[in-house]
């Protein structure tokens, strides 16, 4: 089937079923580059990202793909299922001497610095239904809190101080890392208002304090963080990072590491292993269901708006791997939940190995690193996956490992902690 355009930006080459193996490019991310008066780049180019938006918004595709997510952001929250079923006491909250401060003190100097009408756009309540308005786009699909680049240099310091306070050194580095290269890419397509490292929207959710809960949200393009924090105990999920192109000169892949010991892990599967774990030969295989592919999303199932889907298990259960096996795949899991502190991460894993004989693995894709690949972690408490994208902004039509997605989720509930959340209220 000949590819078609959808909207300009997207093409179905990206969801097209496809007989022949989907190979990776040779060169580097610079031979997709767009040229300098591409009409995809000079219609919008001095646009605002509110101008951009508007524009964006006359494409029929983007029209129903908007309706959809408004449909499903006004649902009641449920939370990721694997069978439509909230599965219940799977999260509990813990006896911690030592609550960190620093998160607290941050948020208070940042709400120091704002203005009477910016505390107001800024903070919601911290059941809120604003928490599940994120998105990953560079256009605006909802204007929730306020947007960094509106701001002046030191509310924007204040800001990234609180998520500097609440995240671990190496997770607020990835953090800032995608935000910057948001910004490399803004300047590689001379886009800059509408792609820059500070394109992203804050609020606050609930009274910071040491105990009670309370959060905070970064979101905008490849880039979306939630915090909370409940009774001491710290859930950062949904997560959504990514980045197009994935490097720059001055930086490694953005998920690198997590990427080869993926492979490695893949690579060691027995033949009767390789069978259950690779769902599909290829990211494009014919054989998948009608359906499983979408234009905006390619393979992710946990995506923005997608809080309550119901993603059942496939490939093959972790109780059926090595120990060796076991341990590759925590390691992976572990740069899932890079963003917690160390005491935070720990907890997390905690309860991933609480529910490691209903842990499943999937993968599709060659596992030798010669394709572009999708994979997922799944339990009952936690969702995690990592796609290989088409390119948006550069031109590669199929998926490369130029253009990187990764989502976490805390399925049956706890997504935005809000299955501690109500915890927490039912003890007081």
């Amino acid at each position: 089937m000949a590819e078609k355009d959808i909207d300009g930006f997207f093409t179905t080459a990206r969801v097209a079923a496809r007989e022949e193996a989907v190979e990776l490019p040779g060169g580097d991310y610079r031979d997709f580059l767009l040229d300098h008066d591409d009409p995809k780049l000079t219609e919008v180019r001095g646009l605002s990202y509110d101008e951009f938006t508007e524009d964006r918004y006359q494409a029929p595709f983007l029209q129903e793909l908007l309706a959809y997510w408004r449909s499903l952001y006004d649902e009641p929250f449920v939370g990721i299922t694997s069978d439509g079923v909230v599965r219940e006491g799977l999260y509990e909250l813990s006896e911690m001497v030592d609550v960190d401060p620093e998160p607290l003190r941050a948020a208070e100097r940042l709400l120091k610095t704002l203005s009477d009408a910016e505390r107001a756009a800024v903070g919601h309540p911290v059941t809120a239904n604003e928490w599940r308005a994120w998105s990953n786009p560079e256009f605006v699909v909802h204007r929730v809190g306020l947007r960094l680049e509106d701001l002046p240099a030191e509310k924007i310091d204040a800001v990234m101080d609180l998520v500097k306070a609440s995240l671990s050194p190496e997770g607020y580095e990835r953090v800032t890392e995608a935000m910057a290269l948001n910004g490399f890419l803004g300047e590689l397509v001379d886009l800059p208002k509408v792609m820059n490292e500070h394109s992203y929207w804050f609020s606050l959710f609930g009274a910071p304090g040491l105990e009670a809960p309370w959060g905070w949200q970064l979101f905008g393009h490849h880039v979306a963080v939630n915090f909370v924090s409940v009774g001491g105990r710290h859930i950062i999920a949904p997560v959504f990072l990514g980045a197009e192109p994935a490097l720059s000169e001055d930086h490694p892949p953005l998920f690198g590491d997590r990427e080869q010991i993926a492979l490695q892990l893949a690579g060691s599967f027995t033949p009767g292993q390789h069978a259950k774990a690779v769902v599909f030969e290829s990211v494009l295989d014919p054989k998948m269901p009608e359906g499983r592919l979408h234009p905006a999303d390619e393979r992710h199932v946990a995506g923005a708006f997608r809080d309550n889907r119901v993603v059942p298990y496939e490939g093959i259960p972790v109780a059926e791997f090595t120990q060796e096996q076991r341990d590759l795949l925590r390691q992976v899991v572990a740069d899932f939940l890079l963003l917690l502190n160390e005491r935070q991460r720990a907890l997390t894993l905690a309860e991933y190995d609480a529910h490691l004989e209903d842990t499943w693995f999937s993968w599709y894709g060659a596992t030798d690193g010669s394709q572009p690949f999708y994979l997922r972690i799944q339990s009952p408490v936690i969702l995690a996956e990592l796609d290989h994208h088409a390119g948006v902004w550069l031109t590669n039509r199929l998926p490369a490992r130029f253009h990187v997605h990764t989502t976490l989720r805390h399925p049956n509930g706890n997504d935005y902690g809000r299955a501690l959340i109500t915890r927490w209220g039912g003890q007081r």
